[in-house]
């Protein structure tokens, strides 16, 4: 891989974006690309390094959003011929009249930022759980009440300071949308601080005080071990997952149907065009969209013939 990709998928890691690394396995001639090219899609659907051409980039790309949406890695196949698609379990082969000869499979594989949780304090019990949390699969973020910055896109924030900017911190959690919001108290205590919350009630039933789940716990690794069981069994019970994420930053348009991906039908040659894209007329007032240069050319020359694929 080039240094610049290596610099980019490190660029997208620290900022959390979820995105494709995608690498040529197999090429038969005359593809243009070989074993061991790579590439990155980003959730924008935008391509950086070379598993292809214009052609075999288009699926690359639409079946990249539907990896980031199944968080299933996906072995795909491109061949030359009449557009078609045959599905199997963990891959696709998908016919491309613009392939000239040869195939090539290309295995894309999801990078998803692991779920973040944010703890405030550095007390016994806030250390005991900044240690155990990365083995059940968090990124962890520890930092003071005054310094917090939760995000909506956080698995959870867990206050365990012990009376230090507790308000401050809860608050700005919940404003936020933290899925999983948690004070550790005794019950009396934390009953005080959620009373001086500035929220509506049923904002303020959203902070899980006492933090954990009801084991007996006494020491500061049983204390960490009842959170994460609580906040495993929360993030089990609902939608938390971090798929939100890349979906969200799906482009909005055509529906695949079997995979919920934005996809357009380019007119020429039958493929299927992630969206969105910059390879597109306007015919009618309405967005035409197409896998390379040359199919644009040929619509343009003569729309009408292809005017009822639009």
């Amino acid at each position: 891989m080039s240094a610049s990709r290596t610099t980019l998928e490190r660029e997208l890691r620290e900022r959390r974006e979820p995105y494709v690394h995608a690498t040529v396995v197999r090429a038969q001639r005359p593809t243009s690309a070989h074993a061991g090219d790579t590439a990155v899609v980003r959730a924008s659907g935008e391509i950086d390094g070379f598993v292809g051409g214009t052609c075999v980039e288009e699926s690359v790309r639409v079946y990249s959003m539907q990896v980031l949406t199944s968080l299933q890695p996906l072995l795909l196949k491109v061949v030359a011929g009449v557009p078609s698609k045959t599905v199997e379990d963990g891959a696709v082969e998908v016919s491309n009249p613009c392939v000239s000869g040869g195939a090539i499979e290309i295995f894309l594989e999801p990078r998803i930022p692991l779920p973040r949780m944010v703890i405030v304090g550095s007390t016994p019990d806030a250390e005991a759980l900044a240690a155990l949390a990365p083995l059940v699969g968090f990124d962890v973020v520890q930092t003071d009440g005054a310094s917090a910055v939760p995000q909506a896109g956080d698995a959870a924030l867990i206050v365990a300071s012990h009376g230090r900017d507790e308000e401050t911190a809860l608050l700005t959690a919940l404003q936020a949308g933290v899925q999983y919001v948690a004070l550790v108290a005794s019950p009396r205590r934390g009953r005080a601080v959620l009373d001086s919350l500035d929220v509506s009630v049923e904002q303020r039933a959203r902070v899980f005080s006492p933090a954990g789940l009801d084991l007996g716990a006494r020491t500061p690794g049983e204390v960490a071990v009842s959170i994460l069981a609580q906040l495993v069994q929360e993030r089990a019970a609902g939608s938390h997952l971090p798929a939100a994420a890349a979906a969200a930053a799906l482009p909005a348009a055509a529906v695949d149907a079997d995979h919920a991906t934005a996809v357009a039908i380019d007119p020429i040659c039958g493929m299927s065009v992630g969206l969105p894209s910059s390879m597109q007329v306007d015919h009618n007032g309405t967005a035409v969209y197409f896998c390379c240069a040359a199919c644009r050319s040929a619509f343009v020359a003569d729309p009408d013939t292809y005017a009822v694929a639009v």
